[in-house]
């Protein structure tokens, strides 16, 4: 497998958004971190769901559309993520960077669609095209509590449309039809959230528990999750980030409008974020990262210590920090998690890393 190190360079700003938007979230907890910028509380969610996620996935659908223009979207989104935290320039340049790379982003799936009239790659559409109404959103000013909603419906939606495309068989021939409705109810629910947010969020939290038990019920994961090896751990790391969903559904569901309460907005937004999407992330990085970037990155037990610490870390979060209202344990569950990513994305580096010394070795 011949390695394209240019693609690497919008890896590079993800990386930055990655680390610094973990540090953001350390600061927020009231504990200290290496980087105390002036702006890192107010941007910590966009970093790592605009910054670091859509960078990502736009960088995966730029590789699949193949053409140099795909290739904005990760740019402008990277860049943007940088200069989120320029001090020197007003924090609406990075804002409109981000919204100018949601919008190419946007428009990626539309030679895609070309390609393929498929419903998930249409419901993987919408979701963008919902993060950029939420980055707009945010470019006007709006508080991010009224934002999330937006970016919890596009990492909910473009990971679910993922896994529609990669279980079809076992999902049968009506899934993207299903995935399409959910959607479509999700993008009424954020409408009603603008006018009603309580009411907006207990209609989403419903339409999130409704997804969530129709996956569960249909992903092959439920099958695969018996096998061994890689197998096994894709599919522990895919029905863990279900639960994680799920207990976001159900809080909304119970409580609504997560800005009233912070428990419930710390809950939502890390079981959400960190649960099921970089446990969705930590799933697929084996088979991803090597189609983006052309690099082997064999699975390794070792990958299943990050995974577990990262559940864990939200059980003290979640349960004992937001639920029981223990501060101390929202600190604690704040540092593990952030200890699990860094060690996961440092284990897929040496991963990588040692399956080329293994190649250069065998040539």
């Amino acid at each position: 497998m011949k390695a394209r190190p240019w693609r690497l360079a919008w890896m590079v700003p993800a990386a930055f958004a990655l680390i610094v938007g973990l540090n953001a979230g350390i600061l927020l907890l009231g504990l200290p971190a290496p980087l105390t910028m002036a702006r890192l509380a107010d941007v910590h969610g966009m970093l790592l769901a605009i910054g670091f996620v859509a960078t990502l996935v736009s960088l995966e659908r730029a590789t699949a559309l193949g053409r140099w223009y795909g290739f904005i979207a990760p740019g402008l989104l990277g860049l943007g993520g940088v200069l989120l935290l320029v001090d020197a320039l007003p924090i609406t340049v990075g804002k409109a960077v981000m919204v100018a790379g949601l919008a190419a982003f946007t428009l990626v799936y539309v030679p895609l669609w070309r390609r393929q009239y498929d419903a998930a790659l249409l419901t993987q559409l919408l979701a963008a095209g919902l993060a950029t109404a939420g980055a707009i959103l945010w470019l006007g000013d709006a508080s991010m509590p009224q934002v999330i909603g937006w970016l919890i419906a596009f990492l909910v939606l473009t990971i679910a449309a993922e896994r529609v495309e990669l279980a079809r068989i076992t999902m049968g021939a009506g899934a993207g039809t299903r995935l399409m409705i959910h959607a479509w109810a999700v993008t009424a629910a954020l409408v009603i959230g603008v006018a009603l947010p309580q009411a907006g969020a207990i209609a989403l939290g419903a339409v999130l528990v409704s997804l969530t038990w129709w996956l569960l019920q249909h992903d092959v994961a439920r099958h695969t999750i018996k096998a061994t090896g890689v197998t096994r751990y894709m599919a522990a790391c895919i029905l863990a980030g279900y639960v994680w969903l799920a207990v976001a559904g159900v809080t909304l569901l119970i409580t609504g409008d997560p800005a009233r309460s912070t428990e419930t907005y710390d809950a939502v937004v890390h079981a959400v974020l960190v649960g099921y999407t970089f446990s969705m992330i930590m799933a697929h990085a084996t088979t991803i990262l090597p189609a983006v970037l052309s690099i082997r990155l064999p699975y390794r037990a070792a990958f299943w210590v990050p995974v577990a610490l990262l559940h864990l870390s939200l059980i003290v979060r979640i349960w004992g920090g937001d639920a029981m209202g223990w501060p101390v344990a929202r600190q604690w569950g704040g540092v593990l998690g952030a200890i699990a990513l860094l060690l996961f994305f440092a284990t897929a580096i040496t991963s990588a890393i040692l399956a080329r010394a293994t190649d250069r070795s065998a040539s």
